[in-house]
């Protein structure tokens, strides 16, 4: 091995190797007492802050002295010494290990080690702990670097240690130093352990498992290094201690108690690695469960810990599982969990820290034992004796009842798995006081608790609070516990539907007929949308549609005549509640919408063959129509979502039972007609009773294609009429006639003789009459144009229809004709409307004016955890602003909105008709101009949605067509992506320079919150339009033969240069973005990219007749220079930043497979690093051999990287401003205590579950309101949309 791979590089030097640890030199003479004076200055309160920082400096270099390790070794050896100075001394001989054993003879190094090894049989029980731990630590350090290669007999002398007589410390230092070594070597990310990690994790393995283990469990072994004293191995050693340990009285006895909590720390450490054969050999796990009936807390949470840690484990295999799990289904077992889960349940009005983290620990644990349960079901014994199968799942229940959420989620998780296992699920159905209990648990907690007001004793929100940090984390969390508990319910109803579904309704019937026996009477004047009523039927209605998706799986499972009278029956029961609710008359606006819902649920799922109760349903949304009180802003606005609702509910029903309907068709046409001739309709409701139509017949199967084709020309012809009409081609012939049409030269005029720029706050002044006809003008400009209808009947043209149905082809035949016509003035429309974010485009404002602009474009938003108040009271505000110069700002602004977006939806809608779309040839680049040209200026939460729709336009492409259409928007997309995005950042940067209060640092938390936003959105495409897994879909092609013969979506965009630039270029500027997700996104990425570079300058096709993939040579030469040079001084600049600490070893991890994969085309990047500060290229070249040798691991190479940048590497600012470890008073840290709070399982219950994009419209189609990608970012475009 390269010498200066094993340790870092450092100046040569005598040190102990040339001093006798009993010499001692007069120069030692004077510098100690040098040292000490040093010591006193850093320590003493009365030390002025220059002479702190002196003595610091002096200490710093001491250990660049090349005495260093001599002058530690007599300091740490002279236990009068002070432990300040001790320590101190043991830090110098850390430095010499850690940076200077690279240089050492074989000599220095051997007296180094025997040095550590002196102090190690010299401890005792009067050393600090801390001193004993830093020996330990000092230990594993020469360990890490020499153990089984030049030092065979470490074990040997570990064995004598722990055989030192009636020293319960010198067994503690082994067990510090194996927990050390096992997690340095198993679960660390030391450099100098992954470059000897096969020969220290074979070594491991060795000296940990019993021999007869390892023969037995692998017969046919290699013999591994011959490291090993003994045949018991440590995790026996350190089981029977710790059996010795418990029997003894650990309550009243320090030394006993610390000796358990040690080896149970060490039991903890192995869990994950150590041979399942070990753990049942050496009985750990029935002496850990001893450790849990200990009479002391932190025994107990440490034999939970190391439980934890070996159950956590998924890859147990049969007999594995027979041996260490199904023990624990015993009742003494069960029992034991149940008293220890009893034992643990605090009160939230006074948690007991220890206890509640106990309790979530234990419900971890158990919820472990259930998913095995699941997963090995089938060779779970079927015994009695052995298996407490019923007291188990009361104890499954039990843990689902606690208050707390946090300790209930784990084991409802596992409810959801034994529900759906086939053999598990029915059995637990029989058992009533299982299931009834677990159903009605389920029921109540679907209650919205984030809704609930602040002062609430209710002991499960008390929890909550306490559970979560930010609202953004609670509301998370709570979806995803409503989502299990859901899914909890749709289980067993599946199981049992008849008295599941009977005690659903029934329950539901009492809330409806008791809703306001504990709440005032329903008052509009003091409307809340979250009042009790509202909450408790929300709720309930979230139960039954979880049971209805119950019941479709049951019938869907009961499909034989055999079943058919049973289904026929419960069906009648269902009809029956049903119409009962139809009765049933509701005064607040969201009860009448959540029932509204449940009818159509109802109707579409469970009654979709009852013709005469669908009418009922229709029937029932068209005359629940209330009319608004504008005088009571809330309650208006509660009926505004009602009649919304009203509107996706009709066409709901149209695309769900498209041929009931058509049976009454001509009277529900004849209706509609009347309504519309009435003039009584606004636009919207108007466009939505027609679509209702059109899908009714678009999606009926009972029509001929002529007759269907007549009628639905009928809707469309119309509207492709409005886009051929000549004055609205020539108004969007130009920037002015646009502004003419949409009324904005009026809005200018009024806004510049107002004096816009001289009103600090716009919301303070009232509009007058000229202003508030302005607004209305304004909002009414939108009616007239064929945007909303264009969108509408788009939409149900291609809304959750497949390609290659009767339904798509009747779209592409219907809308071919029209898009020449609609496609010229719709870019117009949106290079307008983009156009409009640039504030010289705004000539009716003098000049001086202009800078409003801005201000009058942003939209204004509620954040979860940074705005002030809660998102209603901000709602309400904003209404209350309506008829003020702030309401005319947004109403401006909306009308702006409504046509950029409206151009998104129509041309997503677009993209799903294949070839009408992308076949036109001179599309690709001005669609790429009106999209990107002037996005510049969006505001970035806008730009979220410009990259939705170019990813929705790359994601429909047509695979052959791709060659013709994607280049020119790619291209300018990743341009302009780079650009904004990178200067965001930057500006962010400067920004946090400056300290900012109040309203200011409001401002710059929101705009931080939606940059990252955007920066995830747009690292997110990229992701997915390089995902190696990604292959072509048959979509435009003949067959999946066809489309498998083209270059998938990664190749194609790493073969075109204008492409793969600009990309590689923002993937470069994402590694320096100060946000971690998208940064470690981007570093997967880049890794799983550098190979297809590495092509010679003949590139080949991979075999004949082949598709021609291959990056062109000079594509692939400049690439490989960019990423040899760029790319890794990046991630050498990120590494050197104390914000990326966590990211450090993938950055490294880049940086060597660009290394190791270039290393036969360039030498760039080993230049790179040879070029930094103080590196020697000589190990730099030494460092990249033993990189690209074949036994290296990546793990290796990546620990050479990290040990070459070991001086630059940041530190983690919690390690920032704190004094040198080496001269400030160390901190006593026991080994369990480092494990977080807040465990892993819990952190992914905190955060919203990540999904696929919603494939039925972008995000640009939703009306405007932004969707805030976890962080609660909610808009006001449809607030004042008439």
């Amino acid at each position: 091995m390269a010498a200066p791979i094993n340790g870092n590089m450092g100046m040569g030097g005598e040190g102990v190797g040339a001093h006798p640890p009993t010499a001692v030199d007069p120069e030692t003479m004077s510098i100690l007492p040098e040292i000490h004076g040093a010591l006193e200055i850093i320590h003493s309160p009365f030390s002025s802050n220059d002479s702190r920082k002196d003595a610091q400096i002096f200490l710093e270099n001491v250990k660049d002295n090349e005495k260093a390790s001599y002058y530690g070794f007599r300091l740490a050896i002279d236990k009068t010494q002070p432990p300040v100075v001790r320590h101190y001394a043991l830090s110098l001989l850390e430095h010499a290990i850690k940076h200077r054993w690279a240089e050492y003879t074989d000599s220095q190094a051997v007296a180094l080690r025997s040095c550590v090894l002196e102090l190690s049989r010299n401890v005792s029980r009067d050393d600090p702990a801390y001193l004993r731990n830093k020996i330990a630590s000092l230990w594993v350090e020469v360990a890490k670097r020499s153990w089984a290669d030049d030092w065979m007999d470490m074990d040997s002398l570990l064995v004598q240690l722990w055989r030192v007589p009636d020293s319960a410390v010198h067994k503690e230092l082994v067990l510090c130093i194996l927990e050390m070594l096992s997690d340095d070597i198993f679960a660390g990310d030391d450099a100098v352990v992954a470059v000897r990690e096969g020969v220290l994790s074979k070594a491991s393995v060795e000296i940990f498992t019993p021999t007869a283990v390892l023969t037995e469990t692998f017969p046919n072994r290699q013999a591994g290094p011959d490291v090993r004293c003994g045949d018991e191995g440590w995790l026996g050693r350190v089981t029977e201690l710790l059996r010795h340990c418990l029997s003894g009285d650990v309550q009243h006895h320090p030394e006993l108690r610390s000796c358990a909590i040690r080896a149970l720390a060490v039991i903890y450490s192995l869990m994950p690695w150590i041979v399942p054969n070990a753990v049942t050999a050496t009985r750990c796990v029935e002496v850990m469960c001893e450790g849990l009936r200990a009479p002391h807390i932190e025994v107990q949470k440490a034999c939970l810990e190391a439980m934890h840690s070996l159950y956590s484990r998924t890859t147990f295999i049969d007999h594995e599982f027979l041996d260490l799990v199904v023990p624990l289904y015993d009742t003494k077992c069960v029992d034991l969990f149940r008293r220890l889960y009893e034992w643990s349940v605090v009160d939230p009005e006074d948690i007991d820290d220890d206890k509640y983290q106990f309790s979530k620990k234990l419900s971890e644990l158990i919820s472990f034992f259930g998913t095995y349960m699941d997963r090995r079901f089938n060779v779970l014994p079927n015994d009695p004796e052995r298996i407490d199968f019923q007291g188990f799942l009361q104890l499954l229940l039990m843990v689902t009842q606690s208050p707390s959420l946090v300790v209930s989620i784990p084991v409802l998780v596992t409810w959801t798995r034994i529900l759906n296992n086939r053999s598990l699920g029915p059995n637990i159905a029989d058992m009533p006081t299982i299931v009834g209990p677990l159903l009605e648990l389920c029921s109540s907690r679907l209650v919205r608790y984030e809704n609930l007001p602040e002062d609430t004793q209710d002991a499960t929100f008390l929890f909550l609070l306490e559970d979560t940090d930010t609202v953004p984390e609670r509301h998370a969390f709570l979806g995803n516990y409503r989502r299990y508990s859901s899914q909890v319910i749709e289980g067993i109803v599946q199981l049992k539907v008849t008295d599941a579904m009977q005690h659903i309704l029934g329950q539901t019937e009492n809330v409806l007929e008791h809703l306001y026996d504990d709440a005032p009477p329903f008052n509009m004047a003091n409307y809340s949308k979250t009042s009790q009523p509202v909450l408790r039927i929300d709720a309930q209605a979230t139960v039954i549609e979880a049971a209805l998706k119950g019941f479709g799986k049951w019938r869907v499972s009961r499909d034989d005549p055999g079943h058919e009278h049973e289904i026929i029956s419960l069906e009648g029961n269902l009809e029956s509640w049903c119409n009962r609710l139809l009765t049933m008359k509701f005064e607040d606006p969201l009860i009448r919408k959540r029932i509204l819902q449940l009818l159509v649920a109802f109707s579409v799922i469970a009654l979709d063959r009852n013709a005469s109760f669908m009418l009922k349903v229709l029937e029932h949304i068209l005359v629940t129509w209330p009319a608004i009180h504008p005088e009571h802003r809330l309650y208006a606005d509660a009926i505004k979502e009602l009649q919304s609702e009203s509107m996706v509910e009709l066409q709901r029903l149209a695309a769900k039972m498209p041929d009931h309907l058509l049976d009454v068709y001509d009277q529900i046409e004849a209706k509609v007609n009347e309504m519309i001739a009435s003039g009584t309709l606004d636009e919207k409701r108007q466009i939505t009773y027609q679509t209702f139509l059109f899908t009714i017949v678009h999606r009926s199967t009972r029509l001929d294609q002529s007759t269907k084709a007549q009628k639905l020309r009928g809707f469309i012809n119309p509207v492709v009429a409005q886009w051929r009409d000549e004055r609205l081609k020539q108004a969007l012939s130009s920037y002015t006639g646009f502004c003419e049409l949409m009324a904005l030269d009026k809005a200018q005029s009024y806004l510049a003789r107002k004096q816009m720029q001289n009103i600090s706050d716009w919301g303070s002044v009232e509009l007058d009459a000229e202003g508030q006809a302005l607004q209305i003008e304004l909002e009414e400009r939108q009616t007239v144009l064929p945007l909303r209808p264009t969108k509408s009947f788009l939409t149900c043209s291609v809304d959750k229809i497949d390609k290659d149905t009767d339904p798509h082809r009747v779209s592409c035949a219907l809308w071919q004709d029209g898009f020449p016509s609609i496609l010229p003035e719709l870019l117009n429309f949106l290079n307008h409307a983009h156009a409009s974010h640039t504030p010289e485009k705004w000539t009716g404002l003098p000049s001086e004016m202009r800078s409003i602009v801005g201000r009058v474009l942003t939209d204004r938003f509620w954040q979860a955890g940074i705005s002030e108040g809660s998102k209603d009271e901000f709602y309400a505000r904003v209404l209350e602003k309506k008829l003020t110069l702030e309401g005319l700002a947004s109403t401006i602004r909306g009308s702006i909105r409504f046509v950029r977006e409206s151009c998104y939806a129509i041309i997503y809608g677009m993209t799903r008709l294949d070839v009408q779309f992308y076949g036109f040839d001179e599309l690709p680049g001005p669609l790429a101009h009106a999209l990107l040209a002037d996005s510049f200026n969006l505001s970035a939460h806008q730009l979220i949605n410009v990259l939705n729709l170019v990813r929705y336009l790359v994601d429909n492409c047509p695979v052959p067509l791709r060659e013709h259409f994607l280049p020119p928007i790619l291209a300018v997309c990743c341009q302009q992506m780079d650009a904004r995005i990178n200067s965001e950042w930057m500006n962010l940067d400067q920004q946090q320079t400056v300290k900012s209060g109040g309203d200011a640092l409001t401002e710059e938390m929101k705009s931080e919150s939606i940059l990252r936003q955007l920066t995830y959105a747009s690292v997110m495409m990229v992701a997915d339009f390089l995902d190696p897994a990604r292959s072509n879909s048959p979509a435009g092609s003949s067959n999946l033969d066809e489309a498998a013969k083209y270059p998938t979506l990664r190749e194609f965009c790493l073969m075109h240069s204008s492409i793969a630039e600009p990309l590689l270029v923002f993937c470069t500027h994402a590694l320096r973005w100060r946000d971690s997700r998208c940064c470690g996104m981007m570093l997967r990425v880049f890794r799983s990219i550098v190979p297809e570079f590495a092509v010679g300058e003949s590139p080949s096709p991979r075999s004949v007749g082949a598709k021609q993939t291959s990056i062109p040579s000079g594509t692939a030469t400049a690439i490989r220079e960019y990423i040899s040079s760029d790319v890794v001084k990046a991630c050498i600049t990120s590494i050197h930043e104390p914000y990326f600490v966590e990211l450090q070893k993938d950055f490294a991890h880049l940086i060597a497979t660009a290394i190791v994969t270039y290393s036969r085309f360039t030498m760039t990047a080993r230049d790179v690093l040879a070029s930094l500060p103080n590196m020697k290229p000589t190990d730099v070249d030494s460092g990249i051999a033993y990189m690209l040798r074949s036994e290296t691991s990546s793990r290796g190479q990546r620990g050479v990287i990290l040990q070459l940048l070991g001086d630059l590497k940041g530190v983690s600012v919690s390690e920032m401003g704190k004094l040198n470890k080496s001269v400030g008073t160390p901190t006593v840290k026991h080994s369990v205590t480092k494990r977080p709070t807040r465990s892993k399982m819990t952190q992914q219950f905190m955060t919203t579950p990540s999904g696929g994009f919603d494939a039925s419209r972008p995000s640009g189609a939703s009306d405007g309101r932004e969707d805030g990608n976890g962080d609660g970012l909610e808009g006001l475009a449809s607030l004042f949309d008439s």
